[in-house]
């Protein structure tokens, strides 16, 4: 077979009739054509690929070790290759088939589930994974996903469109025999003196935006302590072993923990982050803004009251974005 020549899909279509059916006759009645055509097509494809598919001394009709591995092969593609033109139908109407969509763990944790449940509705496959936002918008970038809920809105990136869901300000955790109320930024450099702070992993957007935050208020406490996750980061809180900074998605990832720690909810702590739904510009744009109105759905009638319910007015830190206003 030439390098340069591709495969005639046609062909390989035929082939796979051949191997599925077990005769040139059945495969011909099945494909519409002549058994003649079928055995003239079958022969042209051994000639292009240098070797023999079909076994003709046998009966019923064998395939060689070289036309099993066509056919395995050959039938997946033949079955994209069969839904490809309703495929392309959809995406002129919006509608992606097969969707991508990376998840920033607190929300996969906190609104996963019902954002997922309604998504289903306007998919026929949905792949999910769920991570850090770092590496959430990296494979946007690379095009190994599709849509993507982070806390990095890819500010340097060109080509991509965000919708920002909701705000949220940071607040302060601390084992429940702390009766000292914590609201000024004098009040938290104190606890900072008496017990041990419990970290985000300073590889995640979280634990990286708490550090540089604390280096700027000259807050310098040792870092004894790491955890890659607001559940495991609670309990560890809930324990008693020390103190952390938190947010209101976060400490609803951690709601098994919550009734076991005090929340402070400090003035002028001037921390907050944003969580976006951003995807590639110009790519699925109805679907992008069903996407939009659907995780707004969620933040509002599903985040929103089960926030509330935890207590400690931590919903009041919540600043939800307006609907359909992305860039």
């Amino acid at each position: 077979m030439s390098s340069n020549k591709p495969l005639d899909m046609h062909a390989v279509q035929i082939f796979v009739a051949v191997a599925e059916e077990g005769s040139m006759s059945a495969a011909a009645a099945r494909m519409g054509i002549s058994q003649s055509g079928v055995s003239q097509i079958i022969r042209q494809l051994e000639e292009e690929l240098g070797v023999v598919l079909v076994n003709r001394t046998t009966r019923p009709l064998a395939l060689t070790p070289f036309g099993i591995a066509l056919r395995n092969r050959g039938a997946v593609l033949s079955e994209e290759i069969a839904n490809l033109k309703a495929q392309v139908v959809e995406a002129g109407q919006g509608i992606k088939p097969d969707l991508r969509i990376g998840l920033v763990d607190s929300f996969a944790s906190t609104c996963g589930s019902i954002f997922t449940k309604n998504l289903l509705n306007k998919v026929s496959q949905l792949s999910i994974r769920t991570g850090l936002s770092p590496q959430q918008g990296e494979a946007l970038l690379r095009r190994d996903l599709d849509l993507i809920i982070t806390s990095d809105p890819l500010i340097d990136a060109n080509d991509v469109v965000r919708y920002r869901l909701f705000s949220e300000r940071y607040f302060v955790i601390t084992p429940k025999e702390v009766t000292k109320p914590v609201r000024t930024l004098d009040d938290l450099r104190s606890l900072s003196k008496s017990l041990p702070i419990v970290r985000f992993n300073r590889t995640s957007q979280v634990g990286m935006q708490i550090e540089r935050y604390l280096r700027r208020i000259e807050v310098r406490a040792p870092n004894r302590l790491e955890l890659d996750n607001a559940d495991a980061l609670t309990s560890m809180v809930a324990e008693g072993i020390g103190w952390a900074i938190t947010s209101p998605m976060c400490h609803l990832q951690a709601v098994t923990h919550t009734g076991n720690v005090a929340t402070h909810i400090v003035e002028k702590l001037g921390l907050e982050r944003s969580l976006y739904l951003v995807a590639r510009r110009d790519e699925y744009n109805a679907f992008f803004d069903d996407a939009c109105d659907t995780a707004h759905e969620v933040i509002e009638t599903s985040f929103m009251p089960r926030l509330k319910a935890v207590g400690s007015n931590i919903e009041s830190l919540i600043t939800v974005g307006e609907r359909n206003t992305h860039e």
